[in-house]
């Protein structure tokens, strides 16, 4: 009977060696091989003509005032505009900022954390996508950030509840790298 037994342990743990060498080589094969740069910064869009010359295009986008302090990624849904706010000793990863396209559900301001990450899936409008980094929930709609396999950004179909907060793929990818499990994400109007 012991030798069956041990005979079956050690065929288990075999099995799971090679699921957990499997596993992992998945997820190497859908990271990314080196930490990507956000897309180039772009001045948010003007509010009206007269506010026209108050943002100077060669200069960064603030980062929205009330949105904490510290190592953060900041999301304005009004501003259409999401910040990665990285430690300060690390001048790379300062500041990073670009445009967005929100979903149809927003998820109310205040402070989330990273709670799931997908490499690539099928968004809630069915189309293929990766860099998926999930913070919310709203409405019964999981919400968060990630890029269109085919690196389009329309605008969703209002009539469908989504929570895809889309970017360019250069952009997914610097989230990606950025967002990690339990990263702070605050949201402002």
């Amino acid at each position: 009977m012991a030798r069956s037994s041990s005979g079956i342990v050690a065929g288990l743990t075999a099995a799971a060696i090679a699921a957990v060498g499997f596993l992992g080589y998945q997820a190497s094969a859908t990271a990314p091989a080196h930490p990507p740069q956000a897309a180039a910064q772009e001045p948010a869009p003007a509010a009206s003509p007269a506010a026209a010359g108050k943002q100077d295009p060669a200069k960064p986008v603030p980062v929205p005032e009330g949105s904490g302090t510290g190592v953060r990624v900041v999301y304005s849904v009004g501003q259409k505009r999401v910040w990665l706010v990285g430690d300060a000793a690390q001048q790379q990863q300062q500041l990073k900022s670009f445009t967005v396209m929100p979903s149809t559900v927003h998820p109310k301001p205040g402070t989330y954390l990273v709670g799931s990450r997908s490499g690539s899936v099928t968004g809630s409008d069915g189309v293929p996508i990766e860099h998926v980094v999930r913070f919310a929930t709203q409405e019964g709609v999981a919400v968060g950030f990630s890029a269109r396999v085919d690196g389009a950004t329309p605008e969703p179909d209002p009539n469908k509840k989504t929570g895809g907060i889309r970017m360019s793929r250069a952009d997914g990818d610097a989230m990606w790298a950025f967002a990690t499990i339990s990263s702070k994400v605050v949201v402002v109007p």
